[in-house]
């Protein structure tokens, strides 16, 4: 009689975020916060640790509609510094209540997103655009994969990240690309020694597939139907 070899336990995950709570001017606002810890390479086009670098924490806060403060890095950072984190990190901005946030995982590749759609439209819309900081409406994209990946890889991921999210606003029912201030963060292992390290991470790639497919779920999860 043949033993049963039992399947491989599934990873543990990694992006869990804990949920925080502050009065800001009056008004109740929350944030999400990652605390990721060593080890980490991240790419962002957030206000705070945008770039790419070794990240330690991501925090996805709440702001007032209406949002007048001309120094968000400042406040994103003094808001990480209050939550107890410290070195270098990622600091999203949004509008929308970020306790709806959308969150799932596909075979390693693991996303949570926050949705506020109100100001939305298409990338390509015609008129000048501006040079000033717009309102934060935002979609905000986090997403952590348990690999380690090059430059190239990384800003592959972004785009990958972002065609999941059209594809969701659309499955959605919504006719737009998003808005003017959605903000994405992929996270990637820091390789160590003898660590594969991928060079692509576009849609048909091995982990390309696995993050736009957990992307596309969590930001189905987050937009509420139109």
């Amino acid at each position: 009689m043949s033993a049963v070899i039992p399947p491989p336990r599934a990873a543990a995950p990694v992006l869990t975020v804990r949920q925080l709570a502050r009065t800001e001017d009056g008004e109740q606002l929350n944030a999400l916060l990652w605390d990721a810890g060593p080890g980490w390479r991240m790419i962002s086009s957030a206000v705070l640790g945008g770039g790419i670098g070794a990240r330690a924490w991501v925090l996805n806060a709440q702001v007032a509609h209406g949002y007048r403060r001309t120094d968000p890095d400042r406040h994103l950072a003094e808001l990480a510094r209050d939550a107890g984190v410290r070195g270098s990190g990622v600091g999203l901005m949004t509008a929308a209540d970020v306790t709806r946030r959308g969150q799932a995982h596909d075979d390693g590749a693991e996303a949570v997103a926050t949705a506020g759609i109100s100001v939305r439209g298409w990338a390509a819309a015609p008129g000048a655009g501006t040079g000033l900081p717009t309102a934060p409406g935002t979609i905000n994209i986090v997403a952590a994969l348990p690999v380690a990946l090059t430059d190239a890889a990384l800003v592959n991921a972004v785009a990958t990240a972002t065609e999941a999210k059209v594809q969701a606003l659309l499955d959605v029912g919504y006719d737009c690309s998003g808005t003017p201030t959605d903000a994405v963060c992929v996270a990637a292992r820091q390789p160590g020694p003898g660590d594969e390290v991928h060079a692509f991470a576009g849609p048909r790639s091995l982990w390309g597939a696995r993050l736009a497919r957990a992307v596309h779920q969590a930001v189905r999860a987050a937009t509420p139907s139109p």
